[in-house]
């Protein structure tokens, strides 16, 4: 019998798999915390004073920065540990739904809008008529575990499940898992910013009640931003996915509504496009076939119509995020990855699908593997010379 290679792994090369399967912009988060926090105990800094979010030095000097400086901080190796530790599956599920760029512009609108909370709370519960508490507002905090909050949160409405468990050790429903989280954890662990992870929590809920979404871009801005040539290397790196059509370089699965039809992702794109740049303040209807919150999802959490279909549809989210196998239908593989990979304003017909098909066929026959070589292909627009560079830059 053929021996099981995964359980048989050495711990290195499962640390490598682990890390490899992390998409682009949750392992560049990673890094960029880690190695912060390394350079912040090589100096000897651990003052923080000049980079945590001081709400007192961010009114009366104006120091914004503090919004983004404050979040890439931590202070001690168990903060830095315990927060990427939980940011790497939220970061991953999100990452592979919405796509890199939509994610890191995600990141940077959740640490502006909890800074924003977190600085108006502070002064009016500081300086409220009633009961004053002036130490709000020279609390200083740092640490990525208010974005992680409000990721919590639109991860927990996306998901659509009923319950979670807490730490393994007992379920609670959904809906208060994320206030659950927070009394522990100013029960288990002590100087916490309980400010911090309240506004962090309001975020989250906020961004999935929609009233974010005049400040959310459209499609055509992330596309652009992914065709900018400055940014190819990043865009060409393994586990890059793209907003407009899941993973090209990488490896890493994507996952769409595979009910919704493909010309739910077609129709109606030019318009769209068109008005992208513009702020929009309504809620997707069922024509748009995609709400801004969480594309390609193709539902809106509120709607209550949807709630069966949404809720069966999504019970094994975790699972179907994390299938890497081939269907056992080459013709089926091959249709669905095309659906999956192409861009979001493309029109794919028969005759483009039958083509897909004899040129993934040319570059399985050169030794090519193929699924490397349909996301390839796909990337390249069909073009199978672009798509022989890539592949043979990924082999490189």
């Amino acid at each position: 019998m053929r021996p099981n290679i995964i359980t048989e792994a050495g711990i290195p090369t499962r640390l490598n798999q682990w890390w490899s399967s992390i998409p682009f912009i949750t392992s560049g988060v990673v890094l960029i915390c880690g190695a912060i926090y390394l350079l912040c105990l090589l100096i000897g800094y651990d003052s923080y004073a000049e980079i945590c979010f001081l709400p007192s030095a961010v009114a009366s000097h104006f120091q914004v920065y503090r919004f983004y400086t404050s979040v890439l901080f931590h202070g001690s190796l168990l903060h830095v540990l315990f927060n990427m530790l939980a940011l790497v599956p939220l970061g991953t599920e999100l990452e592979r739904i919405m796509g890199s760029a939509r994610l890191l512009f995600l990141m940077f609108l959740l640490a502006t809008t909890n800074a924003t909370l977190h600085l108006t709370i502070a002064f009016l519960v500081a300086y409220n008529p009633l009961h004053p508490v002036p130490y709000l507002v020279d609390e200083c905090s740092i640490g990525f575990s208010g974005v992680i909050f409000s990721m919590i949160v639109i991860e927990t409405s996306l998901s659509g499940v009923q319950s979670r468990s807490v730490f393994g050790l007992f379920n609670v429903p959904a809906k208060w898992y994320a206030w659950i989280l927070l009394v522990l954890f100013q029960f288990l662990a002590s100087n916490v910013s309980l400010l911090g992870h309240l506004c962090g929590i309001l975020s989250g809920f906020a961004y999935t009640y929609g009233l974010f979404n005049y400040l959310l871009p459209g499609p055509s801005f992330y596309s652009k931003i992914e065709g900018l040539s400055g940014l190819s290397v990043c865009v060409r790196r393994p586990g890059f996915i793209l907003c407009t059509g899941g993973t090209t370089y990488g490896q890493l699965p994507t996952y769409s509504n595979t009910s919704a039809a493909p010309s739910a992702l077609i129709n109606g794109n030019f318009l769209r496009n068109l008005s992208s740049w513009m702020p929009n303040r309504q809620t997707p209807t069922a024509q748009e076939g995609e709400d801004p919150r969480f594309p390609g999802r193709a539902r809106t959490l509120g709607s209550a119509g949807a709630e069966s279909t949404a809720r069966e549809a999504n019970e094994n989210l975790h699972a179907r995020l994390l299938d890497n196998t081939t269907p056992s239908d080459p013709l089926t593989n091959s249709q669905h990855t095309v659906a999956n990979t192409v861009r979001a304003d493309a029109t794919v017909t028969a005759d483009q699908v039958d083509t897909f098909d004899e040129e993934l066929k040319k570059l399985v026959g050169m030794g090519f593997e193929k699924t490397q070589a349909e996301v390839a292909l796909a990337a390249a627009d069909g073009d199978p010379n672009v798509a022989v560079e890539i592949l043979m830059s990924q082999q490189g």
